[in-house]
């Protein structure tokens, strides 16, 4: 089979889509898709593609159905917190034009008392569960109360509808009111409240799933996924987190470091501790070959022609514990102006935690197998499914046309 191909914004193909920014625009980016013919594996509903957006804090959104009648809600993919929320019957939930869970609309809705064995909050004789969970960014939390409904699923040739225990998120604070998972946000964890555990634990899938992290910010999630027998892998370091350990940092030549990070889709960029900050840092500063500009939020950023060459820019990778190599496709972020490119290496001085950030996974396809208890990835281009050759991933192509302020995007919890 053969298939004529557009870029999704191409003139043949553009006056299909609704007007950047709106609703219909990101429901449509992540729209159905159907590469896992065969492979049974569960996807949502709507399709297993993921979305990179900018304007809501660089983090990845998957386009989900929740209840009955089914309500779409694009909720951002976090594998650094457990509970999965959404708006809720606010009371202070941000200005978007997004969907609004209510238990009173959905035929399928359940409230969780606290006798479940998944309400972790103090409360006695309630027919709800409170929760409250609290994110590293500051201020940002969400609470309300726990509820059960059905997630829309579905395998290559059916659908399933799964009983999910998620928030009603009624208050959101800090963060999740202007840049970042304003529709919901989806956890990831292994904590049995995620979807994950409860998908693995009710037999519906084995206990992994995959995220892809396209260059082009466009993305697939599959749940039940262990990835390939050619892939790297790594074991986790405690539970219940996506924790490993990094025994070698390479930019350009070896440097001396070691430390452990969480792997993290809920944090736009890569946050690191001293001394793998400043080592990190001042490797890449001492072989860039273009000259710092200091005035960018990141620490070290440096001025390019748009005629000189990107593969200039100092490569990195990850020596990880059991010598499997990570190769960081994309350790940059470029800001355009009009006359020139600014480009930044996309690591944070962090004060407390060692997290891997999204933008260290774009080109990879990252398994979390809670089942062996390893991270896996590959090199992988996303439009790709295994039974089918994977095109070439080209490197060092064009860099985009972005902005940021990295200390906005940190949600995880």
């Amino acid at each position: 089979l053969s298939f004529e191909m557009h870029h999704r914004f191409s003139d043949p193909v553009k006056k299909w889509w609704p007007e950047k920014g709106s609703v219909d625009y990101y429901r449509a980016l992540a729209a159905h898709d159907r590469i896992l013919h065969g492979r049974r594996l569960l996807t949502f509903s709507e399709g297993n593609t993921t979305v990179r957006i900018s304007s809501l804090g660089f983090l990845h959104y998957t386009s989900i159905k929740l209840g009955t009648p089914g309500m779409d809600f694009l909720v951002a993919l976090d594998t650094g917190s457990d509970l999965f929320w959404v708006p809720c019957d606010c009371s202070q939930c941000p200005h978007f034009e997004f969907s609004i869970y209510s238990p009173s609309t959905s035929s399928t809705s359940k409230n969780v008392p606290c006798n479940s064995n998944l309400c972790q909050s103090e409360c006695s004789g309630s027919s709800h569960c409170p929760y409250k969970v609290a994110y590293v960014s500051a201020d940002t939390s969400s609470s309300g109360i726990l509820v059960e409904d059905v997630l829309h699923l579905e395998t290559d040739d059916e659908d399933v509808s799964v009983p999910i225990i998620f928030g009603c998120g009624r208050v959101q604070t800090g963060s999740f009111l202007d840049v970042a998972a304003p529709n919901g946000l989806f956890g990831l964890g292994m904590e049995k409240i995620s979807v994950p555990s409860i998908l693995s634990s009710n037999g519906l899938t084995v206990d992994s799933f995959s995220m892809c992290f396209g260059r082009d910010g466009i993305g697939r999630i599959s749940f039940g996924d262990k990835g390939s027998s050619d892939q790297e892998e790594t074991p986790f370091n405690l539970r219940p987190t996506y924790n490993i350990s990094v025994v070698e940092i390479r930019v350009g030549t070896t440097v001396d470091t070691n430390f452990s990070a969480l792997f993290d889709t809920g944090t736009s960029f890569t946050y690191l501790r001293d001394p793998a900050y400043t080592r990190l840092s001042e490797s890449f500063n001492s072989q860039a070959q273009n000259n710092r500009d200091p005035k960018i939020p990141f620490e070290y950023c440096y001025y390019m022609s748009s005629t000189e060459n990107i593969s200039r820019i100092p490569s990195v990778s990850l020596t990880m514990e059991g010598g499997g190599q990570f190769s960081v496709l994309d350790p940059i972020i470029v800001i355009f102006t009009r006359v020139e490119y600014v480009y930044c290496l996309a690591v944070v001085k962090s004060q407390d935690l060692n997290i891997i950030g999204q933008n260290f996974m774009t080109g990879q396809r990252v398994v979390f197998d809670r089942e062996k208890h390893v991270l896996g990835w590959k090199n992988f281009n996303c439009y790709s499914t295994e039974d089918f050759a994977s095109l070439p991933i080209n490197t060092r192509n064009s860099p985009p046309a972005v902005s940021a302020e990295p200390t906005h995007y940190t949600p995880e919890a």
